[in-house]
């Protein structure tokens, strides 16, 4: 879809929505078109800059977008950089919008725009590797910090969020898609996936879900998700944030690197970093493999669940071809997972 085509579909319920806030919205831009619609708008009273953002239908209740927002803000008050939200006038976080052109119901949000660069640009363009380990090592410790704020923040009342347990994750109705059903698979690999899963619902089902090692988790903490300017890193996009273990988030971290050569050197820097300002026993830790490997699996369920992406591409052809593998190492080693 055109930018032309977005504005005038999404456009006049935008700017409509714009209204319930307190800013003067200028200079509606789309930023991105995926799950969300992502506008950036301008403040005409004083050029401040803010992101806009009509929620997809289906995914999250009023009660789970305000729920995360709760989170974030906690988050800000244990000293994170994350976005901050703006309230419509009435103070309420989201305005319900219906887009005539499509009939959709969504839920509007506005937040302060945070300038920089997503990190994942700013990794791919430098060959410094010291510049890179530092960044990972500085993601290490963004990620501790959350999970220290987690483990004793007491949620408030009404708080909702999904789970990415056991079920969640590799249960028959995962939370991200039934990724054994991709269209790209044969009859055999569909096999091997269903096989695997069973294997790793087991493992999760007998992980502890004590709040030291199981919280709410961002879920998708890769560097596509930290806006870096200058030393200041700013997490952002917490669509995926819900319930889940620690061990997830580090391997999202970890697993957009994993094939590169320097893979050993970037985990080692990141765990670096998060050690460093979190405890976690080296047998947590050792789990770290399996859930790179479930991170992937849901990500085939995250591509399955989407047409606008449902089609061959680079990405995609290397994360299958990699679960694959390691899904087809594991049948060889039944008495492990």
């Amino acid at each position: 879809m055109d930018d032309e085509t977005v504005d005038r579909t999404y456009g006049p319920a935008a700017r409509a929505a714009l209204a319930a806030f307190p800013i003067d919205a200028q200079d509606l831009t789309l930023v991105s078109l995926s799950e969300n619609v992502t506008f950036r708008v301008t403040d005409g009273r004083d050029g401040r800059a803010y992101v806009f953002r009509l929620h997809r239908p289906g995914y999250h209740t009023l009660d789970e977008l305000v729920s995360e927002r709760a989170w974030i803000r906690a988050l800000a008050g244990a000293g994170i950089d994350v976005p901050a939200a703006v309230m419509t006038r009435d103070g309420q976080d989201y305005v319900p919008v219906t887009i005539p052109a499509t009939g959709e119901q969504r839920f509007a949000g506005l937040a302060s725009w945070t300038e920089g660069r997503l990190l994942s640009d700013v990794l791919a363009e430098t060959a410094d590797q010291k510049r890179v380990e530092e960044s990972f090592e500085q993601l290490g410790a963004i990620t501790a910090a959350m999970h220290n704020q987690a483990s004793t923040w007491q949620p408030p009342s009404g708080f909702k969020r999904h789970a990415l347990d056991s079920d969640g994750l590799m249960g028959m109705e995962p939370h991200w898609g039934e990724f054994w059903e991709h269209r790209a698979l044969t009859a055999g690999e569909r096999r091997l996936l269903l096989d695997v899963r069973r294997r790793m619902h087991d493992l999760l089902s007998g992980l502890s879900r004590d709040p030291h090692a199981y919280s709410v988790i961002h879920a998708d903490m890769h560097p596509g998700n930290i806006v870096v300017d200058g030393d200041r890193l700013t997490v952002i996009d917490f669509d995926d944030a819900g319930y889940g273990w620690h061990q997830y988030d580090i391997a999202t971290a970890l697993t957009h690197w994993q094939t590169k050569p320097n893979a050993d050197e970037i985990e080692r820097a990141f765990l670096a970093g998060y050690r460093a300002n979190r405890p976690v026993p080296d047998e947590a830790l050792s789990l770290i493999p399996q859930f790179r490997l479930i991170r992937w699996m849901a990500t085939i369920g995250w591509f399955h669940q989407r047409p606008e992406v449902n089609r061959p591409s680079a990405i995609f052809e290397e994360r299958k071809a990699w679960v694959l593998d390691q899904c087809a190492a594991l049948q060889r080693t039944p008495t492990s997972c």
